[in-house]
């Protein structure tokens, strides 16, 4: 038998996205209570995160969601906004990766640290199902990961297109959960890994 290792990924769960789709700090909860439980079960944590270098080099005019972020400003690796939010602030050891695109894979060393590491299976959840969510799991299925997505913690602007994705899309290619489940399901802290 094929003994798997899991990652929990944290995508975009950063100051100018929070800001923008947690309608208050319980938002955030199913996501906190993740990243809780996975270090419990020594389950490694990473946080993936949106931005560019200063003068926005990576971003296209012919890109129309990041050119209209590029008009907007402040989306830059030193920027408050691309910060990881304080919720689910990021541990020493655990990875903080900055992507170019939607897709975590998407100009950054993801698939590096995860290959380092024999990790075949994710973990997703972060903000917006469906951009970073939908992305990543499409480019992770073609890369042959197994994938679950914990689907409370996941947050879109339209609670209709959430549930289109996690209940009809993305169980095509993902085992879906309430975060809760899968936190059941979790080896407990005190056995070994």
């Amino acid at each position: 038998m094929t003994e798997h290792r899991a990652a929990l990924l944290v995508m975009d769960v950063q100051n100018g996205i929070v800001s923008r789709f947690a309608k208050d700090e319980g938002t955030l909860t199913p996501i906190v209570s993740a990243v809780d439980a996975a270090r419990a079960a020594n389950i490694p944590v990473m946080f993936v995160r949106v931005a560019f270098r200063p003068g926005l080099t990576e971003v296209s005019p012919n890109n129309k969601s990041f050119s209209a972020i590029a008009g907007a400003g402040g989306m830059t690796a030193d920027d408050e906004s691309t910060q990881v939010h304080s919720s689910v602030a990021p541990r020493d050891g655990e990875p903080v990766i900055t992507k170019r695109r939607v897709s975590a894979f998407s100009g950054s060393d993801l698939e590096v640290i995860l290959r380092a590491q024999s990790i075949d299976t994710l973990v997703l959840c972060g903000i917006a199902t469906s951009g970073v969510v939908l992305s990543t799991l499409r480019e992770a299925a073609d890369k042959d990961y197994r994938i679950t997505v914990l689907a409370d913690a996941c947050l879109d602007a339209d609670p209709e297109v959430h549930r289109v994705l996690t209940e009809k899309v993305f169980p095509r290619q993902a085992d879906v959960l309430s975060s809760a489940d899968w936190i059941q399901s979790l080896p407990s802290s005190n056995s070994s890994h």
